[in-house]
């Protein structure tokens, strides 16, 4: 009882470890568990336009790095002539253009692909130090109808949180009163807004976002707040007063500092152009996470050489998995123990009709050989080398016959085992002379039919996919194969058989 238990605790370790490890990978390097999945990319070009002096040059663009809701991907400029480097400062990126001399209308380009992501794991990485709210100064009689609106505000709210969401109440209100359009006559509602929670000790700040539609060109930032509230900098749109980013919308801008700068040029403008692409999502996975600690264990490191060997190897388990469960719950006789797995591995190379057809072929051929090779009382030695070459033989005449007549029969017959089928043809011509010719067809149709399971799920993409793309899977196969290995009970075969049996007792 003890060693059972033990037994059973050690197939829920292997299946533990094997569904936990394929899970992490999963999560952590993006691999799909289907294969052909697709994942949206979006892909964006910053165009920054300016006229020139005649002098240096230095444009400077605010670039996002993760921005919530988003990864990137890749970036890159195209602006022939210019120089081009990526500044990291405290708070935000910058992609920097130079040139010693530039003289009329200059054109620059920056690119970059960002994947959607879960937002909120995104967003905790733009959590801050709690700021200083920034020094606010108005003129009369501005100052004075900002004050009344803080004012009223406050009396409304209890949080900063509510604070925010009243003073855009109020900003946004129909028929706003006298203070807040004599305040929106000489600014926007985010740059009111921001000043306002400044002046109330509410640290706030203007940010830029894009609104993402695909195949959309020449489209300008869109104006937003980000608020430091409850230890983290969180988003509001002016233009609905809701708290978040807006859907479709990727946080290009936040922090100090402007979206673009110029030195040595005018009339700078920038604008974007995006379109929405598709790309498989395995690809994407290994692309993003090269570098990753898991990516040093997994399979695409290797030469392609040995990828292409490890793929088929891998698929062998699958294989014994079908031949085990055939045979123990089944009651499937085969000619020998895993030989179908190796048919089932040469089918593969090809496909199962030319490898069935080459299969039949050389064995019946050898059979009729091996039944002269009896009449010689030849040793057991010399009969098995004699096989070989004669299996040899027979491959090479199959194999012409098959470029003669445009069937790839031949291409199938190259990746049999030779000295197995050798040694199944010395077997099976064996059982022919002890137990007959029903057996030898029995066990050769069990073999074959074993064979074509195991083909079919070899050859499934999907389990293609997952034992090379995740190897704990195997892990799982194993504790399966041991299940299997501890059935004692009757085969469906012998069900069947019995069956006459269970009628008589009822």
């Amino acid at each position: 009882m003890r060693e059972r238990a033990g037994f059973y605790s050690i197939i829920a370790l292997l299946i533990t470890i094997g569904v936990a490890l394929s899970w992490t990978r999963s999560s952590e390097l993006d691999i799909p568990f289907f294969p052909g999945t697709q994942l949206p990319v979006w892909l964006i070009e910053a165009r920054v336009d300016f006229v020139a002096d005649g002098e240096a040059v230095l444009a400077s663009l605010s670039v996002p790095d993760d921005a919530p809701g988003f990864r990137l991907l890749a970036e890159q400029s195209a602006s022939p002539g210019y120089g081009f480097s990526m500044l990291d400062g405290h708070d935000t990126r910058r992609g920097e253009w130079s040139v010693r001399q530039a003289t009329g209308s200059q054109t620059l380009y920056y690119k970059s692909q960002f994947v959607p992501v879960d937002q909120d794991a995104t967003d905790r990485q733009h959590q801050r130090i709690p700021p200083t709210p920034q020094q606010v100064l108005w003129q009369e009689p501005e100052s004075t109808a900002a004050a009344e609106l803080l004012a009223s505000a406050t009396r409304r709210s209890s949080t900063d949180l509510s604070l925010v969401r009243e003073l855009l109440k109020q900003i946004k209100a129909p028929g706003s009163d006298q203070n807040t359009n004599l305040l929106l006559s000489d600014m926007g509602t985010s740059q009111l807004l921001v000043r306002l929670l400044n002046q109330a000790g509410v640290p706030a700040r203007e940010a830029m976002g894009l609104r993402l539609e695909d195949a959309r060109r020449n489209q300008s930032l869109t104006p937003l707040v980000d608020v430091y509230a409850e230890g983290q900098w969180q988003i509001f749109d002016p233009d609905t007063g809701r708290q978040g980013l807006p859907d479709n919308t990727l946080l290009w801008h936040r922090g100090s500092g402007s979206v673009l700068d110029v030195m040595g040029g005018r009339n700078s403008d920038v604008r974007f152009s995006m379109i929405r692409q598709t790309v498989p999502a395995l690809e994407l996975g290994q692309s993003q996470f090269q570098d990753h600690g898991l990516s040093r264990f997994s399979l695409y490191q290797l030469p392609i050489e040995e990828q292409s060997m490890l793929k088929l190897l891998l698929l062998l388990p699958l294989g014994a998995l079908v031949v085990a469960f055939m045979r123990i719950l089944v009651g499937i006789k085969t000619s020998g123990t895993f030989m179908p797995v190796l048919i089932a591995l040469a089918f593969l190379q090809t496909s199962l009709v030319p490898g069935l057809i080459a299969f039949t072929g050389i064995v019946g051929l050898g059979l009729m050989l091996r039944g002269y090779l009896s009449r010689l009382n030849l040793l057991l030695v010399s009969r098995i080398a004699t096989l070989i070459v004669l299996v040899i033989f027979l491959t090479s005449i199959l194999t012409v016959l098959g470029h003669e007549i445009g069937f790839s029969v031949g291409m199938t017959i190259t990746f049999f085992p030779m000295i197995i089928i050798a040694w199944t043809i010395e077997r099976m011509s064996i059982i022919w002379e002890e137990e007959g010719p029903y057996e030898v067809l029995s066990q050769g149709a069990g073999s074959l039919l074993v064979a074509t399971l195991a083909y079919a799920l070899m050859q499934w993409d999907l389990m293609s996919h997952l034992t090379f793309n995740f190897p704990e899977v195997h892990l799982i196969i194993l504790a399966l194969i041991l299940l299997t290995g501890q059935y004692t009970g009757y085969k469906l075969t012998e069900l069947y058989r019995f069956r006459e049996m269970s009628k008589d007792d009822d």
